[in-house]
Order: structure tokens, then sequence, then C-alpha cells
């Protein structure tokens, strides 16, 4: 390990900052992060990098796109520590998360796919056939805290009726569709803002034209960050390589 960091080519930040369009500063903070192996130093106190940092800073520059920034850093740090183990476990939570956005997807898809004209803003169902949901149970049900199905009305995404009676809201079958698609595009990564106009044009056509976009969208990006789980994996088996 020692012979890796000190033979061949010898490199200064700015010339590993040079290469991948960052700052010398930058090289510098990377290594004190863990995320780069720690370099020597010349004489006169400077550092001392060599190809193997190199190929550090490739797979970690590759990893962030993939995993974010945080995970990212996690992964490098465990490697120079030399807790491969736990790198690769951190990059295997990184595949299941993937796998279960993909089902986050299929899923918000089968959900506008039960769509059918007419049902999404009706409140006319007879009482016989019509499902009613209280707050609780409907909360429980998409695993959320009651406030939030509250802050979603209050967004106006769902638009409960209320029991004559007890003036307790009262979620008829559409509300109900509603809410789960509204927990399903949360779950995509769409923000609230985002999400309002979706539905409203939902609502009126009562289909899922309106959402083709959105969804083309999201595959792309699903796509895109499994593309870069692809090639950060490949940078960080050359560096794991390369570290011997």
């Amino acid at each position: 390990m020692g012979r890796n960091l000190q033979s061949g080519e010898k490199l200064r930040p700015v010339d590993l900052a040079r290469r991948h369009g960052l700052s010398a500063q930058a090289v510098r903070n990377y290594e004190e992060a863990g995320i780069l192996p720690a370099a020597a130093r010349s004489a006169h106190g400077y550092r001392v990098y060599t190809p193997l940092h190199a190929h550090a800073l490739r797979a970690f520059l590759a990893l962030v796109p993939a995993h974010g920034h945080p995970t990212a850093t996690a992964i490098m740090q465990a490697v120079n520590r030399g807790a491969v183990d736990e790198a690769l476990h951190l990059i295997d939570l990184g595949h299941a998360q993937l796998l279960d956005d993909r089902g986050t997807l299929r899923a918000v898809e089968r959900a506008l796919r039960d769509l059918s004209p007419g049902t999404g803003s009706e409140r006319d169902v007879s009482p016989a056939r019509s499902r009613r949901v209280f707050i609780g149970p409907l909360a429980e049900e998409l695993g959320i805290r009651p406030a939030t199905l509250r802050k979603w009305e209050d967004a106006g995404l769902v638009r409960p009726g209320r029991d004559p009676v007890t003036g307790y809201r009262v979620y008829g079958e559409a509300d109900v569709r509603d809410a789960r698609l509204v927990h399903q595009l949360r779950r995509g990564g769409h923000l609230l803002e985002q999400i309002a106009p979706l539905l409203a044009r939902v609502r009126e056509a009562g289909g899922l034209e309106p959402l083709e976009g959105a969804l083309r969208d999201w595959h792309g990006r699903l796509s895109a960050r499994s593309r870069a789980m692809l090639n950060g994996a490949a940078e960080l088996e050359t560096y794991l390589r390369a570290r011997g």
C-alpha cells in the first residue's frame, strides 16, 4: 500500500484539480474529508499525490451522481480505511432504493390506470357502494400521519367531505384515490406545488394523459441514476484494483 502511494507519477493538488475541473482547495478538502487517501509530503511540506489519488478522485466524482454526495463520501471513506464490505453495503442500499423507486413509479402508473372518466371530481357515488373512511384509518392505511393528510387538504390536493353528525372529515372513494395518488407522487420526489396542477388536470381529464410527460421524466431520471451507478461501480472497481 505504501509503495502504491509513493510510486509513479507525482502530482500536485493543482494537477488533480485541472484534470477534473476542480479547484486545488477542493482536492485538499477531499483529502481532509477522507475521500482521498492521505498524501505524502515533500521535504518542504507540500502535498504529493500519485495516480492512486487520481483513481480515488475519479471514483468519488462518478459515485456522486449515482448515490449523492453524502453516500459517495461515506463509500470512499470506508474504502480508504479498509472497510470495503461497508462500502459495498452502502452501494447495495443504493441499488435497493433504486429498485424501490421503480416499484413506486409502477404503483403510480397502476393508480393512474385505475382512473376512469368522470370519477376525478364526482362525489355522487351511491352510499351503498361508496367507501367512506375517516382520517385516522386512511392515514394508517397510507403509513402517514393524519397531520399530513390535513396538510394535503390545505394545499387543495385532497377534498374530503364532513360527516353531517360529527363534523369529522370523511373520505369517499375519489378522495381515497386522490390521497393514494398524492402519496405515490410524493414518494417519487414530487413537491406539493408540483402535484397540485397535475392532480387538477387528472381530475378534469379522468385519465393518465396529463401525467404522461411527468412519468416519462421520472423514467428518465431513474434510468440516468441506474447508468450512473454502473459508471460509479466501474470507477470504484478501478480504484480498488489500484489499491491492490
